[in-house]
């Protein structure tokens, strides 16, 4: 397996912890969070990881290096302008294989990135999005009326969604056709034009703790589970 991580976004919505350092490198108990997700994928069989990055790429590179530390192949993928979370693909399709994971570096998760990367090629998919059930409760009381008045009245409802976690599985072959070199794209798009033109986009599942760092919250809260649940994430780390 090759993995494509995004890593290039600004994150402005966590300064100003991003303003010296990028989203992936913030400190998730004793690693930054990329580092976490990098032993992650070694464990599962990934080889080659390549980083698309972009604002304060110098130091992503600095700390990785070319991988050896991780027992990995690191290689950069440098954006002169933002690209958007599927147009840095087209800068590194070369070398990523005919299947590839691609996904964000801000990430905390217990996915089984080996169950992931079969189901994509059992199902024949052209991209395979993993997804997660994520339960929003209401905090006020939600109404739905028409015309005539008073339809529903909902006193804190919970919802469920799946919800994609950022981490996708593409085929090299097809989603070639749909990207331009430098052009800017997003996952979502691309995800709509290859269901456009009739290519199978399964959607996988599998049981996994999940969490976005997209928000100051997110943030503490993930610190939070790392350091009561590190063996989860980082299995090998029970044995030192």
């Amino acid at each position: 397996m090759k993995v494509l991580i995004l890593a290039g976004g600004k994150s402005s919505r966590l300064r100003p912890y991003t303003t010296v350092l990028p989203k992936p490198m913030l400190p998730v108990g004793d690693y930054p969070v990329l580092e976490i997700i990098l032993r992650q994928l070694k464990a599962a069989g990934v080889t080659h990881v390549t980083l698309a990055v972009g604002y304060l790429g110098h130091i992503f590179q600095a700390f990785f290096q070319d991988g050896s530390r991780l027992g990995l192949s690191i290689s950069y993928s440098f954006e002169e302008k933002p690209l958007g979370t599927a147009g840095p693909i087209a800068l590194s399709l070369g070398e990523l294989g005919e299947d590839f994971i691609v996904m964000n570096g801000d990430l905390l998760t217990t996915l089984n990135y080996g169950k992931l990367f079969q189901a994509h090629l059992d199902a024949k998919a052209a991209a395979t999005i993993a997804t997660y059930k994520r339960e929003v409760k209401m905090d006020f009381g939600v109404i739905e009326s028409s015309s005539s008045g008073l339809d529903r009245y909902i006193e804190k409802p919970v919802y469920n969604f799946d919800v994609s976690m950022g981490i996708n599985v593409l085929n090299s072959k097809v989603i070639s056709r749909f990207l331009k070199s430098g052009q800017y794209l997003d996952i979502p798009d691309l995800m709509i034009k290859l269901k456009e033109d009739g290519q199978v986009v399964h959607c996988h599942q599998q049981p996994c703790y999940w969490l976005d760092m997209g928000r100051m919250d997110d943030y503490q809260t993930a610190s939070e589970i790392f350091e009561t649940r590190q063996g989860e994430f980082l299995p090998d780390s029970r044995q030192k």
